[in-house]
């Protein structure tokens, strides 16, 4: 699927599937809501990698992703052994590229919405512990090319 944003055809982003452990489970039997951040988490590790900004060039660079908010909504239990697809979307970023917020949506079998997460964050300069940048060839890659949400905006 392509988005056209602009005069480029952005590419959806591959979703990344899947199945859920035991240790992700709460006592009431399904997915313990800590476990849909850390699901997310690897999530944009692996988007963040495939949109040329991969975590280990970034920590030699002396840049971290930070987050300052995530705003988990459920719908639907997920239980033990299920087989969930997360995908992960550019929602809003500013211009400099410094600050962003990224939108998941966790899908059981069948295309059935299960939860979504708003991540709020930013680039934190890990040497002098307060927001950093990216050189412009990545922030670039991060405007141009990511898939982004329908209601995407710049802060």
């Amino acid at each position: 699927m392509n988005l056209n944003f602009g005069s480029k055809n952005i590419k959806m982003i591959k979703s990344y599937t899947f199945q859920t452990r035991w240790a992700d489970m709460d006592p009431n039997g399904h997915l313990r809501h800590t476990a849909y951040n850390d699901y997310a988490a690897q999530v944009r590790i692996n988007f963040l990698d495939e949109f040329d900004l991969p975590i280990h060039k970034l920590l030699q660079m002396g840049i971290g992703p930070i987050l300052f908010r995530e705003d988990t909504r459920f719908f639907k239990e997920i239980r033990l052994n299920e087989s969930i697809t997360i995908n992960c979307r550019l929602m809003a970023v500013k211009k400099d590229g410094v600050r962003w917020h990224f939108f998941h949506e966790f899908f059981k079998k069948d295309d059935e919405l299960a939860a979504t997460i708003l991540v709020e964050g930013a680039w934190l300069d890990l040497a002098k512990r307060k927001l950093g940048t990216l050189p412009k060839e990545m922030v670039e890659s991060m405007m141009e090319k990511m898939p982004r949400t329908e209601d995407f905006h710049w802060l």
